[in-house]
């Protein structure tokens, strides 16, 4: 068996909204299983490679939903822990005419936020390819040092680490500044994932050339910024670029981001990438190329659909999009 990619974090409802009464409010409200990472762990499994996810889920109706739909993907759930002290996280999405998604978190107190170093089993890490996490773990202190030192021993065990930052700044605590507590994550990782905002976010006063030097002096070799439709564009310590991407009618724009990141980690799992080799893959352009091309179409496939993990494409769906994108 291939080694799993393991997805670690929140796991919610997203309550998506239909109709409306008038006055802006939707009429009611449908459930999607979601969250960030749990996204990413769907869109692995869903186009063909062994996906773990992390985290805790409450014993609510909710918890038994995301468990179901997890399990329904094909995503492996030994690491999953269930707690009977706070309800699973719940998040009210509200899209523009334009299918781009606003949030309404329900969060804290959730289940999610109460997992513990001792929930990770001694045998979490073994056979693990690539370690995935975003920064909505890092919200709570306690969560924030379990994300910290879930990057640690998954670098310890050989595994490859990556980061999307995902930056949600309604589930920030009031007056907080995110920036020094999401930092040692992008320093621990070797692969980082930026939207264009957040990458304007994260560079700030500084300018972009600084925020590089930085982020260069952690472990991090490959940067990749996406802009929606618009090229994304990546670096690399010694080099950088852009690539073309799929512009297509947006239905709801929910779990894009984490379509792509999927489908980026399922490459690197069929390529049996390593952290050790990565260096050498970003040098080869054309297999560099390749795979963001692919997980640009996991996210261009995404967007035309409702949902989170029920926006995730299987393989045959990516390939048939790009043959008819090409």
């Amino acid at each position: 068996m291939k080694r799993s990619i393991l997805c670690f974090g929140e796991a919610l409802i997203d309550m998506h909204g239909e109709g409306s009464d008038g006055h802006g409010f939707a009429r009611h409200f449908v459930p999607f299983a979601g969250g960030a990472p749990a996204n990413v762990a769907v869109a692995i499994a869903k186009l063909g490679s062994h996906a773990r996810f992390a985290g805790m889920l409450g014993t609510d109706r909710f918890g038994d939903f995301l468990l179901h739909s997890f399990q329904q993907a094909g995503v492996d759930t030994g690491d999953v822990v269930r707690t009977g002290e706070a309800n699973t996280a719940l998040a009210f999405v509200t899209l523009d005419p334009r299918g781009e998604r606003s949030f309404a978190f329900y969060r804290p107190p959730s289940a999610d936020l109460l997992f513990r170093i001792e929930h990770f089993r001694p045998q979490t890490f073994n056979d693990t390819a690539v370690f995935h996490i975003c920064s909505n773990s890092m919200t709570d202190p306690d969560l924030a040092d379990v994300t910290l030192t879930g990057m640690r021993r998954a670098r310890q065990a050989g595994a490859l680490v990556s980061f999307d930052l995902n930056l949600r700044p309604a589930l920030w605590p009031r007056g907080s500044e995110p920036r020094p507590h999401v930092w040692p994550a992008l320093l621990l990782a070797d692969v980082v994932k930026l939207s264009a905002e957040e990458f304007d976010w994260l560079a700030n006063d500084e300018g972009e050339e600084a925020l590089l030097e930085r982020l260069w002096t952690g472990n991090a070799r490959l940067l990749i910024v996406t802009d929606g439709s618009k090229p994304l564009r990546w670096f690399h310590p010694d080099a950088h670029g852009e690539l073309p991407c799929y512009d297509v009618p947006m239905v709801d724009s929910t779990g894009a981001g984490d379509a792509f990141v999927g489908g980026l980690l399922y490459q690197f799992a069929e390529q049996g990438l390593t952290a050790a080799h990565l260096d050498a893959w970003v040098a080869t352009l054309p297999r560099l190329h390749a795979a963001l091309r692919f997980a640009s179409a996991c996210g261009a496939v995404a967007v035309t659909r409702h949902g989170s993990f029920a926006a995730m494409p299987h393989a045959t769906e990516v390939e048939q999009f790009m043959e008819t994108y090409a």
